[in-house]
């Protein structure tokens, strides 16, 4: 019996473990054996250099400055993103007692899910109208209507790179204040009711209650949220000037590896920033996995 279930279990993982070896661990270990050459394009001929590329990188300033901003959106994207997604699903959830909610919380979740179904490029492009620097774009359109002096953070080598980062949030939050009310909606009532008999108050009962129950769910927000801003390619590339500017003030380094790659032709050294990237991914999911690591909690 237990041969036929080994053999049924491996005919079943065959396909998808092959299509996954060819399609996602092969490029990876190509990348690899890229990044130390000096390949320039499909018709020069690549030649070993070692880890030359990756020394190149540690006095490369546009890369460490792109490695900064995306360490940058590493430390904020995910804690600011899931604590605005648990504030509002409290808030449209209720605490679990009484079951208060606002009036009309369907709708809300809604709204706040909408920008989830709009394609990156789309809220990338979206935002570029809305902050651009001119009279003509959403934001400055009143002002200059008004008198005012028409503001642009998008041209602002100080601002710039925050804009961005509320692009991220604001796309990101909706999907997680939805993840958040269902997982708070499925948490016994009566250990709410049981922990309110005891006098526990509305923050203590999300302390206490709410924010353990959903711990799992927040550990895999952070791990995906945190790779979001780590990627970040799109609404860098298409949002900002002059594809990470001005004056790669957004820049970020899957930015950069597109740069040297079609750009400029340097596959080698793009491929050797894109095992740098890889390597810092793999290593924040590691580590947040790890330190978030407990004994799994189980309720009926």
């Amino acid at each position: 019996m237990n041969h036929h279930r080994r053999r049924f279990v491996a005919g079943f993982l065959a396909v998808p473990v092959t299509l996954y070896t060819v399609y996602v661990l092969s490029p990876c270990a190509q990348a690899l054996v890229i990044a130390l050459t000096d390949w320039r394009g499909v018709n020069a001929v690549p030649r070993f250099v070692g880890v030359d590329n990756f020394r190149r990188l540690l006095g490369d300033e546009v890369f460490l400055r792109a490695a900064g901003h995306n360490l940058l959106l590493l430390a904020l994207v995910p804690p600011l993103t899931i604590g605005l997604a648990l504030l509002f699903a409290w808030l449209l959830t209720g605490d679990g007692t009484a079951r208060r909610t606002v009036r009309g919380a369907g709708l809300y979740r809604v709204v706040f899910f909408f920008p989830q179904v709009l394609a990156v490029v789309l809220v990338a492009v979206l935002f570029r109208q809305i902050l651009r620097p001119d009279g003509n774009g959403m934001l400055n359109a009143p002002l200059t209507a008004l008198g005012f002096a028409p503001v642009g953070p998008l041209a602002d080598t100080d601002l710039a790179l925050w804009a961005v980062l509320f692009v991220l949030v604001w796309q990101a939050v909706g999907f997680y204040v939805v993840l958040f009310s269902a997982g708070i909606a499925s948490i016994p009532r009566e250990l709410f009711e049981a922990a309110a008999i005891d006098g526990a108050g509305g923050g203590r009962l999300f302390l206490r209650i709410t924010l353990p129950l959903l711990r799992d769910t927040v550990q895999a927000g952070w791990v995906y949220l945190g790779v979001a801003a780590l990627d970040v390619f799109a609404v860098v590339w298409v949002m900002t000037a002059e594809h990470g500017g001005p004056d790669h003030s957004t820049t970020v380094m899957a930015a950069e590896v597109y740069r040297n790659a079609f750009h400029y032709s340097r596959f080698g050294y793009a491929c050797a920033m894109g095992v740098v990237l890889f390597v810092i991914t793999t290593g924040f999911a590691v580590l947040v996995l790890r330190l978030t690591r407990r004994e799994r909690i189980e309720f009926r």
